[in-house]
């Protein structure tokens, strides 16, 4: 059953998810994002559960005028998990994500990192950080975060769609 404060911060969450973007739209016309893939050393994938929007996912966010997608996907993952890029990135793909606009496109990046994950969020953002079996994902595992899943494990080839 889901909380009275649950509903409200999904509402909240939603509200300012769709605010977001919509202030992208306007100021970018494209949006691009950056998901970091990571793996534990027994296979588990990191995950992050935001504050403003439902679902679990690879941490990542936006790409902001002047920035890398390198340097913005060191800078969310640091932010999201407490974890540093070890190494060069290997970009597992070019999705576009059309389940929020017909304008967004999300990089994938498979990441090796250093460090450990804080045993609370140290982002207001962040509701929860974790790492999970692809056997046994939580609730609300977004789609498309799972389609990388499988491609990284299965070794196919991935999808054009987030």
């Amino acid at each position: 059953m889901t909380s009275v404060s649950e509903q409200k911060r999904g509402l909240v969450g939603s509200l300012f998810s769709r605010a977001l973007h919509t202030y992208f739209l306007m100021a970018r016309g494209l949006t691009l994002g950056v998901r970091a893939i990571v793996r534990s050393d027994d296979g588990k994938f990191l995950m992050v559960r935001h504050t403003y929007t439902p679902g679990w996912h690879f941490p990542g966010g936006g790409v902001e005028k002047g920035e890398t997608t390198a340097s913005a996907l060191a800078n969310e993952l640091r932010q999201e998990t407490g974890l540093r890029l070890e190494g060069t990135p290997v970009l597992h793909g070019v999705f576009h994500n059309n389940g929020i606009s017909q304008r967004d496109h999300v990089l994938a990046y498979v990441c090796n990192v250093k460090g450990s994950v804080a045993s609370k969020p140290t982002s207001l953002e962040i509701a929860e950080v974790g790492y999970f079996d692809l056997a046994d994902l939580p609730d609300g595992t977004d789609p498309g975060t799972i389609r990388r899943m499988r491609e990284v494990v299965g070794g196919t080839a991935p999808c054009k769609t987030w």
